[in-house]
Formats: structure tokens, sequence, C-alpha cells
């Protein structure tokens, strides 16, 4: 049985993939800022008022899982606002590189004691995070912070190679949540998606962009 931890668990894909973990045998620990009662029913073991851009919450964190092995880190927290050039708001694209650029690391820094060889890392990001594949421009705070994502999962990846540690970086695809409007494929499909490419990372296949389906995306 695999320790399994996730970071923003109370909805969408984090509540999705609690349950399939948990189905299929494992110990799930689950990170919320408020509790739900469909993460209450899934089994895992819940850590409330977690505030990943607080760095005393994420410290807070720290202490509760002390001593705790960790086989698998699933970060999935995240925030969108829709920004664009003519209705731009600076104040919450900083509040989105705190909770989806700096939020993730503050969570893997913090817990790098809890984990070891073998252990697994998973960021959930976007491809709105590619520069690459930017065709429609906008939405400023949302591709700014996940690209910034990107190129933390990617100095993971060289920084843990040497512990054993994989990382791979995921785009879940457009997913129907509180968070695209409901719009996109079920939170099961996307969740069993990431659990694949989480089960096949290998150090080789370490610092990969990767849509949940399969394939490789651009930078």
């Amino acid at each position: 049985m695999a320790t399994v931890f996730i970071c923003g668990a109370s909805r969408g894909i984090g509540l999705e993939l609690c349950r399939q973990y948990s189905a299929r045998g494992e110990r799930v620990i689950a990170t919320c800022r408020s509790v739900s009662s469909e993460l209450e029913a899934t089994g895992a073991e819940i850590i409330t008022g977690i505030d990943i851009a607080d760095g005393a919450g994420v410290e807070a964190l720290q202490r509760r899982l002390e001593g705790t092995h960790i086989d698998i880190l699933i970060h999935n927290a995240g925030i969108l606002s829709r920004e664009t050039l003519e209705d731009m708001d600076f104040g919450m694209i900083e509040r989105q590189f705190q909770v989806n650029t700096l939020g993730p690391l503050r969570v893997v820094h913090a817990l790098l004691g809890n984990l070891g060889a073998g252990s697994k890392i998973g960021l959930l990001s976007s491809r709105m995070g590619s520069i690459a594949d930017n065709q429609s421009g906008g939405r400023y705070g949302y591709r700014m912070s996940k690209a910034g994502l990107n190129a933390i999962g990617m100095s993971l990846a060289r920084d843990l190679a040497g512990r054993g540690i994989p990382v791979v970086i995921l785009h879940p695809g457009l997913v129907a949540t509180e968070m695209t409007g409901g719009n996109g494929i079920a939170p099961t499909t996307a969740a069993g998606g990431i659990i694949e490419r989480v089960d096949e990372l290998t150090l080789e296949r370490t610092g990969t962009f990767m849509h949940a389906e399969g394939y490789e995306l651009p930078w």
C-alpha cells in the first residue's frame, strides 16, 4: 500500500484522485482549505485549513506530517482568473502566482523530508502555461503562473534526480469543474489519466510536460 499525498482535494480533480486512489487500496492524505462531505466520504485522512499561499500554513503542514513517508505527492491546488489586456487585475495576477506557482514550491520544499528514493511527484499545470502553444492570448495571470510552475517542475526534476525522485508536469485536459464552468471532460476521466501517468513515471522520463492522455506538450 502506497501513501499518496494530494494537495487541493476538496472538489474536482483532487477529489476524484482521492476517490480513485482510495478505491485501489492506497493510503490517501488529503489537504484542503475547507473540507467537503464528498471528500470525507472517500476515507482519506484529511488535513484542513491549509492555505498554500501562506508560508505559516505550509509550515504547519510540515509539522503535521513529520515522520510520514510519502510515496506519491500530487499537487493539484490552483486558481484561475481571466484577465484581458483591456481588463487587467494585477492584484489577482499576484494572487495566482502565490497559489499556482509559489504554493507548489512551498509544499514540495516543506515535504522533502517525507520523500525518498522511489517517491514520485506530479504537478498539475496546464497547457495554458505553454508559451509555444499560446494561440489566443489573454488570461495573463494564469498563463504566467503556470509557465512559472513548469519552470519549477523542471528544476525540481533536475535537483531531485540524484535522490531517485522523478517529477512529471501534467495537463489534465479541459475538465468539467467549477473552475471551467462545468465545461470539458469528466473529472473521473482526468483523474484516471493522471494516475496512469504517475504510475508509469520513471527517472528516465523525469521533467516531462505531459497531457494526462499520455503525450508530451510543447514548452
